[in-house]
């Protein structure tokens, strides 16, 4: 297989090992709703994924982003040419003196390949990666995927295509009227286990459909026909009581059936039964169709669907649903999602909901965690709460932004100032469950200092808070709040409380005395510390779990 190779590869190709491990620190008065396990983290996304590495390895389900195009636009809100300041900073620190050299195609391989490498191990292995990209990139892209995942976990053929309509400005004689999405697994054959056995609520529009269960005797059909369907072929007619005669007579159980014109005179509930599969097709050609039916030999159910011209044609039930590679019948533009929230203008070219809730409707179940490392507008998160108001699912986001500031601060119609992106993420999300009723919040998160080096071993002068935040976050994936803590007592969540024992590493025992520091009542109750002096009776008594206290992680 071809191997991509650019200026800067060898100083980026491992960079991600450099990377510290950064707590995440709660800003409360930014964050909406309690106790909730979706995240908004503010920071550069490098950092703040390796910052997840603890928590998350392997456990995210889905994996959406949409980094830049480096189309080399540089009016878009979100600079396209990965040449904020941030990233040349980032650049002239990790490539050195050669990033000056650069031309702009390297630079965004060295931005992307450590992120990506970080986005790949915290996919689970059931797991799928979805990147967004167009024609300048496209290629590059997929040649470091490759790498990264391996050509032979491209989810199918690895390419969809997004049709978004494009732009007839200009003098353009062919129009782009697409964008690219791939997609890889980290297992291929799981990853089709997975999604041949989730059945998606999102498909494809259908006017109306009938379906057909097979009886003990005959198969029973029943459907609406709304007044005014047109059939091709048919003028004034009626159908009722029957079809032929005999025993391949066709019962019409119930509803009659009067056209005029062409068109159906009023709505009719139909109920017909078919003693044979060539009867049940042989009426229906009778109204127009002239499409074959398959055989449905084994099969419970057969469906019916309506063409736009209201001729029925019909389809087996597959055991799954398949998503087109031309994604056609989806929003052109995000920008609508935006309007409806009372945010217009304020983010260019953003994804629609529609678009990301294909895509997870297709590979996730309703528990699974969702990851957008390239936040931008927030149309990701958008997506899971909608999804999960639509199939009663409990599907957890997380986003990360960096936060650029924008050349010029945006005023909303009711005032409110966005200065900087990750404003226009959370404010979108915020707006988002508020209007449309989503039971859900969001923590927004910053990311403070490393609490374990690169070589995850802790910090020498770590603190108990930091140790504590670092606990609490890993037992319940909601973050610590401070005013919370009590002495040894570092917080509750579920019915479970969590304290911590430490001073000096090492030295943290516990024993009989301590059991007086302890809340009285009758939750569970996790302690850390170093040693523990009491028996197992004891513990069994005041509902105590011990648990050591971590004082390294495993080194990604």
């Amino acid at each position: 297989m071809p191997i991509l190779n650019w200026i800067g590869k060898e100083a980026v190709v491992n960079h991600d090992k450099d990377v510290p491990f950064r707590l995440l620190k709660k800003v409360k008065s930014l964050s909406y709703g309690e106790n909730s396990q979706n995240l908004i983290i503010h920071g550069d996304n490098l950092e703040a994924l390796k910052a997840l590495m603890p928590y998350y390895q392997g456990q995210v389900k889905c994996i959406y982003i949409d980094p830049p195009y480096n189309t080399g636009n540089e009016g878009w809100v979100y600079n396209d040419k990965v040449n904020s300041p941030k990233i040349k900073k980032w650049l002239g620190k990790v490539v050195g003196s050669e990033s000056e050299d650069l031309c702009r195609h390297d630079k965004w391989l060295c931005m992307m390949y450590p992120r990506l490498k970080l986005l790949r191990d915290l996919l689970s292995d059931d797991g799928v990666i979805f990147v967004s990209i167009d024609d300048n990139e496209l290629v590059s892209l997929r040649s470091i995927m490759d790498d990264l995942f391996n050509e032979q976990n491209r989810v199918d053929r690895g390419i969809l295509i997004w049709n978004n309509a494009g732009s007839t400005r200009g003098f353009r004689r062919i129009v782009k009227n697409h964008e690219y999405i791939l997609a890889y697994g980290k297992n291929q054959e799981l990853v089709e286990s997975v999604y041949a056995k989730n059945f998606p609520t999102i498909s494809d529009t259908i006017d109306e459909r009938l379906q057909i269960k097979r009886t003990n005797r005959n198969p029973l059909a029943k459907v609406t026909f709304p007044k005014g369907l047109k059939i091709e072929g048919v003028s004034d007619i009626i159908f009722r009581d029957s079809v032929g005669r005999g025993t391949n007579r066709i019962d019409i159980i119930n509803g009659t059936m009067e056209f005029k014109n062409g068109k159906l005179v009023k709505d009719v509930l139909l109920e017909a039964s078919f003693p044979y599969k060539n009867q049940m097709i042989e009426f229906f050609s009778k109204l127009g169709t002239s499409e074959k039916t398959y055989d449905y030999k084994g099969q419970e159910w057969l469906e019916v669907y309506f063409r736009k011209n209201g001729v029925p044609y019909f389809r087996k039930k597959r055991g799954t649903v398949v998503l087109g590679s031309v994604i056609n019948n989806c929003a052109n533009s995000g920008s609508p999602d935006l309007e409806k929230l009372g945010m217009k203008n304020v983010f260019s070219n953003p994804k629609p909901v529609e678009l990301i809730k294909r895509l997870l409707a297709f590979f996730t179940d309703k528990n699974a965690l969702i990851l957008d490392s390239f936040a931008g507008s927030g149309t990701t998160g958008q997506a899971v709460l909608d999804l999960n108001k639509e199939d009663g699912g409990n599907r957890k986001f997380i986003l990360i932004e960096i936060g650029e500031k924008l050349k010029e601060p945006i005023k909303l119609d009711d005032g409110t100032i966005l200065a900087n992106t990750e404003q226009i993420t959370t404010e979108r999300v915020k707006r988002a469950i508020n209007k449309y009723d989503y039971k859900t919040g969001f923590e927004y998160c910053e990311l403070d200092k490393p609490l374990f080096n690169e070589d995850g071993q802790i910090e020498q002068e770590c603190t108990f808070e930091q140790l504590a935040t670092y606990i609490y976050f890993t037992e319940t994936n909601t973050n610590i709040d401070k005013k919370e803590i009590s002495g040894n007592f570092i917080g509750d969540y579920d019915e479970t409380e969590y304290y911590l024992i430490f001073k000096e590493k090492g030295k943290n025992i516990l024993s009989k005395g301590f059991l007086e520091k302890l809340k009285k009542d009758n939750k569970k109750k996790v302690i850390y510390a170093d040693k523990c002096l009491i028996d197992e009776r004891t513990l069994e008594k005041y509902k105590i779990q011990f648990k050591q206290i971590p004082y390294e992680v495993k080194v990604y």
